[in-house]
């Protein structure tokens, strides 16, 4: 399948800045995108935060010991100046992506929506789920029809599909996938909450 046009990838870039500073906000603001009256969402991104904040607190290191080496270059001391707040602003909106974006379960729509910060949002209905379970994984091999969303290199949730379901890449990649492997901070409620919800929806 062919890359995105020159055309779209302007748009696409744009769309995800966009999109993080989104969650910037709804991060300071303290709100959940996605949310759903009666549902149920589950964190993933308790196993980043440390590492997330020591790569923008290195970023930060960095901007200020360049603006020591450039004081005597002030138009090129502002250029890396922007281009550092940038860097910084661009790891903590990750992060905040991945904390107002949680995993979703619908139970009234029959879905489950997992997703990975702003780059990735796969819905599975509840009928095509095969069986779900606490599976936690350190490596992940690439595989035909398998979606791996690690966070700290670990998946600790496997959902098996009886049915493909459609996964748009961030550059408008389409492939089926069966087998989504994902992290939460709770795989155990997550695991239950999924169990309890699709027994109306069970795979006969």
């Amino acid at each position: 399948m062919t890359g995105p046009s020159f055309v779209t990838l302007p748009y696409l870039l744009i769309r995800h800045e966009l999109r993080l500073l989104a969650s910037l906000w709804l991060w300071t603001v303290r709100r959940t995108h996605g949310a759903v009256a009666g549902g149920s969402v589950f964190g993933y991104a308790r196993g980043q935060g440390a590492m997330m904040f020591g790569f923008a607190f290195v970023c930060v290191v960095e901007s200020v010991m360049m603006s020591v080496l450039l004081r005597g270059r002030p138009a090129v001391h502002h250029v890396v100046l922007v281009l550092d707040v940038y860097t910084v602003l661009f790891v903590v909106g990750l992060h905040a992506a991945s904390v107002v974006r949680p995993h979703v379960l619908d139970p009234a729509a029959g879905t489950l929506r997992i997703r990975r910060a702003v780059h990735v949002d796969v819905r599975i209905p509840l009928e095509r789920i095969a069986s779900v379970r606490r599976e936690l994984r350190t490596t992940h091999a690439p595989a035909d029809g398998e979606l791996d969303l690690a966070v700290g290199s670990q998946t600790s949730v496997t959902v098996e599909l009886a049915e493909p379901v459609a996964h748009v890449s961030f550059f408008g990649r389409r492939r089926e996938v069966r087998v989504v492997r994902c992290h939460a901070d709770d795989p155990g409620a997550l695991v239950r909450a999924v169990e309890q919800a699709r027994e109306g929806y069970a795979v006969p």
